[in-house]
């Protein structure tokens, strides 16, 4: 199961640090975000879980101090959903279960926090946790959300990530490397850098995969 988790990212990690009402959230926002790049993208793989744990732990705090501001409940869910995915087993379906509802949460203070990034995290919790009786996973609801996290930002490397990597999953290998390669060409997001490096490697790792298959 702990391969079934291993890409949630939404949550990718996947979003700008919009400017928030006052400087608490904005803060916390700023903090989450930092630390998932750094234990996701700098921390080696053997010592990812115990970071997360932490990094977990601190987000639930951050989350609970602001409970009404979609960008940091979009953070916190960012972190848990990682977590899970280090964490693997059936330990983490409660990690999983607890980003979606604060992803639920967050869409209804502002759906397009964070350019949408709600809609992208909750697409890829539902195509990457497994379905009944085990979780909740649900393929269709999946491809709601991924596809409105794409209207909300067509252009964005993360929303056109991981609808090419879910479309990959599918077996949709044409459908996924159109939006791969659309993601690729996202433009440098600010502040962002250590992201869209780790996410570009990410992209590339899985155009490879494709190319391989039309061997």
């Amino acid at each position: 199961m702990k391969t079934m988790f291993q890409s949630i990212a939404a949550l990718a990690a996947a979003t700008m640090v919009a400017g928030a009402a006052w400087a608490g959230p904005a803060e916390d926002v700023a903090r989450m975000q930092q630390g998932w790049e750094q234990a996701k993208y700098q921390t080696p793989a053997d010592r990812q879980e115990a970071e997360f744990q932490r990094l977990q732990a601190e987000s639930e705090g951050l989350a609970a101090r602001n409970p009404g501001n979609a960008e940091v409940l979009i953070w916190y869910a960012i972190v848990e959903s990682t977590y899970a995915g280090a964490k693997g087993g059936i330990g983490a379906l409660k990690y999983v279960k607890n980003a979606r509802k604060s992803l639920e949460q967050a869409l209804a203070i502002n759906p397009n926090a964070l350019a949408g990034s709600a809609y992208t995290s909750l697409g890829s919790l539902y195509y990457q946790v497994p379905g009944w009786p085990i979780g909740f996973g649900d393929k269709a609801k999946a491809d709601e959300y991924l596809k409105k996290g794409l209207a909300v930002n067509p252009d964005g490397i993360d929303p056109n990530y991981f609808y090419g990597d879910f479309l990959f999953r599918k077996g949709d290998a044409a459908g996924a490397e159109r939006y791969l390669r659309k993601a690729l060409q996202a433009p440098d997001r600010p502040g962002r850098k250590l992201a869209d490096e780790g996410r570009r490697g990410e992209i590339r790792q899985l155009l490879n995969q494709i190319a391989e298959g039309k061997k």
